[in-house]
């Protein structure tokens, strides 16, 4: 038995949940799971599209396209990946959705965020107090990390997603399809190939892993293990398509259900 104790509530449950998250984290990489760098939606059966690419590149962005659109989702930016008879099983990573201003204004609910701020709700306590008072202040300007440059996105809780932003959520599926978003301001939505072999960014290992430190050493020392190497090459069977993506969420939309079938 692990005890956690301390004088602050939210400090005291986020430890406690981290814990938590590093438990599961283990077993499950202890059984034969890899960790994906991908965000990912499910239809009713279970059939998962993943959006893989490096930050900024869209896989949020499709996510929360598609479940807006109708499909359910399992994750916004990394999921357990395992291979499972003559497919890839998948499960969500446990921990906040974060989605930045643009991306709340696009799909029209950065005001229903903000208001449900300023009437007192809250948000994930990881968030940082510079987005808070952004919301509080109605400010859609994204806020920057000071010094990195780096965006700093409203922190939502898995059940917000539902409760906040009207999408139905899924807590398992199977690969279906690939996509390799890429946001180009004012483009014009289209496919632009057939897709990318996936690298050794798209996994999540000891070199890789940037924002859940890895404190018990749970995680391979690189992505080119026999465990990953089965798991890209199942995926890699899978239709796949390299999108780009405009500013425009309804033609964007349009795209990502016409590309997914």
């Amino acid at each position: 038995m692990l005890r956690i104790t301390g004088c602050d509530e939210t400090a005291l449950a986020v430890a406690a949940a981290r814990l938590a998250r590093e438990m599961l984290r283990g077993q499950l990489l202890a059984d034969g799971w890899s960790i994906l760098h991908a965000s990912a939606v499910t239809d009713p059966a279970g059939n998962t599209v993943l959006a893989f690419g490096p930050k900024g590149a869209g896989k949020t962005t499709c996510a929360l396209l598609l479940a807006r659109a109708g499909w359910r989702i399992l994750a916004n930016d990394r999921v357990f990946a395992r291979t499972d008879g003559d497919g890839v099983r998948i499960l969500p990573w446990p921990s906040a959705a974060a989605i930045g201003f643009g991306l709340l204004h696009a799909l029209d609910l950065y005001d229903t965020v903000a208001q449900r701020v300023k009437d007192g709700e809250q948000l994930h306590p990881t968030q940082h107090p510079h987005v808070t008072h952004a919301l509080l202040t109605g400010s859609r300007t994204p806020v920057r990390k000071p010094g990195s440059g780096k965006e700093l996105k409203p922190q939502f809780f898995p059940d917000q997603l539902p409760d906040w932003l009207g999408l139905t959520l899924a807590t398992e599926g199977r690969a279906a399809q690939l996509l390799f978003p890429t946001i180009t301001p004012d483009a014009r939505p289209a496919v632009t190939g057939d897709g990318m072999l996936l690298g050794d960014n798209d996994f999540f290992h000891q070199a890789t892993e940037d924002r859940y430190p890895d404190v018990f050493g749970l995680l391979p020392p690189a992505s080119n293990t026999t465990r990953c190497g089965t798991v890209a090459a199942a995926l890699e069977q899978l239709p796949r398509h390299s999108l780009n993506l405009g500013d425009d969420a309804d033609a964007n939309t349009t795209l990502l259900t016409r590309t997914t079938g």
